[in-house]
């Protein structure tokens, strides 16, 4: 029959396994931030190449696509280093769901290309193919934040994603200013876009920081030279307090561009900091608890358990300190060997159980920071099941929605549900 430490010993195995994929999770994490951004700088240079008909990031566009490539293969790779054959992993048919869904995206990518280069699109379709691969990523990353099991890891995967997504928006908002500034127009639209976009990015970084931790929140408000932001600033006002209409400068296409990609790639440097500190937790956790294990297993091999031992232990008293040097023996009242490892046992057991518990406290806690983005979600899926849109059709009128009336997408979503009540049993078909 298995004993106490035979099932603390088990759970130390599932423990282990556990930090193994979230290990592998979380590497496949850092090669997409490294995928998204390369992706994020094809996006806005591909806009430029295409506002201006051709004449701007020729060579720059040949040379970001080589850098996508490579990043890519390396995403792919990840892809196969899941263990697709583990049903235990946490939140494992959300996350393989949304891995399905972003290969054929990745694959499609030539054909964007080729179209790109054929000035087959205009800037605005080109952008829009981008921002749904990238959204697509972003959700595997989601549900790798979502689906982790130790609270420490969650902590930093929330802090991963909403940096990333944060750092998406600032993409966007590069991509939109770009080719704003390169047709030389703007309109009421694109402003209430951009400044949607603003708003949207900064909601983001402030989790950031929150999940973050000290060090990394310092690291992120050093990243951001006051001259740098004040240019950044002093541009958004040119396009965006303009009344529409208005001509705008082509030669601001290349400024913008430039401001906003030191201010993007300085991101990329607090990611690669996010990812190798992810790493690094991902690490020292599995040696903690391989060395736990090893601990368990020795122990198990010296315990030779008498028939009701382990119920007698249970009950007693916790043992008495032993006598410091120079005080009599018998104050100290040491326990029989065998007793003293069953105790021993049980106070694992006891520890384990209270750490699990700080744990699940802990997830609760974490991950009410990604509910926003699960309430959008349902918001859209009702969308698309009463008013027979498309999942792009939902989220936009969503955030139409959100600009025109001055509220948070969150808060929109939460609207929507809100009158599901009310709704059909069953969407007319």
């Amino acid at each position: 029959m298995n004993s106490a430490l035979s099932f603390l010993i088990g759970a130390r195995r599932c423990e282990i396994d556990e930090l193994d994929q979230l290990a592998r999770t979380s590497a496949l994490v850092g090669t997409i931030g490294t995928l998204v951004h390369a992706l994020q700088r094809e996006r806005g240079i591909s806009n430029v190449w295409l506002a201006s008909g051709g004449r701007r990031f020729a060579a720059q566009r040949e040379e970001q696509i080589a850098a996508c490539l490579r990043a890519e293969e390396a995403v792919r790779s990840s892809f196969g280093r899941l263990d697709t054959e583990a049903p235990r992993i946490g939140n494992g048919a959300r996350l393989f769901s949304r891995i399905a869904w972003v290969l054929p995206g990745l694959d499609a990518l030539p054909e964007l290309r080729r179209r790109v280069a054929a000035m087959a699109l205009s800037a605005a379709e080109a952008t829009a193919a981008f921002v749904k691969l990238i959204a697509g990523l972003l959700a595997v990353v989601f549900e790798a934040a979502d689906g982790a099991t130790d609270p420490e890891i969650s902590r930093l995967l929330v802090a991963m994603f909403n940096f990333m997504q944060g750092k998406e928006f600032a993409g966007q908002e590069r991509a939109c200013g770009a080719a704003a500034f390169a047709s030389g127009r703007n309109d009421g639209a694109r402003q209430q876009q951009w400044l949607h976009l603003i708003e949207s990015q900064e909601r983001c970084f402030q989790v950031f920081v929150e999940f973050s931790g000290p060090a990394l929140g310092e690291l992120w408000r050093s990243s951001q030279p006051t001259a740098q932001l004040a240019e950044q600033e002093r541009l958004r006002r040119i396009a965006c307090a303009a009344p529409p209409g208005v001509s705008l400068d082509t030669e601001l296409s290349q400024t913008w561009f430039d401001c906003c990609s030191r201010r993007i790639d300085a991101m990329q440097t607090i990611e690669e900091r996010l990812a190798a500190d992810l790493r690094l937790l991902c690490e020292q956790k599995t040696a903690r608890a391989r060395a736990e294990l090893q601990a368990h297993e020795g122990l198990l091999a010296e315990l030779a358990i008498e028939p009701g031992a382990a119920s007698a232990a249970f009950f007693d008293e916790p043992p008495a300190p032993v006598a410091p040097p120079g005080q009599p023996r018998a104050l100290a009242a040491p326990a029989p060997f065998g007793r003293q490892l069953e105790r021993s046992v049980l106070e694992m057991v006891q520890e384990q159980s209270h750490r699990l518990q700080a744990m699940s406290d802990e997830l609760e806690t974490v991950r009410a920071a990604l509910n926003e983005r699960k309430l959008v979600e349902r918001a859209k899926g009702l969308l698309m099941a009463y008013r027979r849109m498309s999942e792009e059709e939902a989220h936009k009128m969503l955030r139409r929605t959100a600009m025109s009336q001055g509220r948070r997408l969150v808060e929109v979503a939460e609207s929507v549900l809100s009158m599901a009540e009310y709704l059909p049993a069953d969407p007319v078909r």
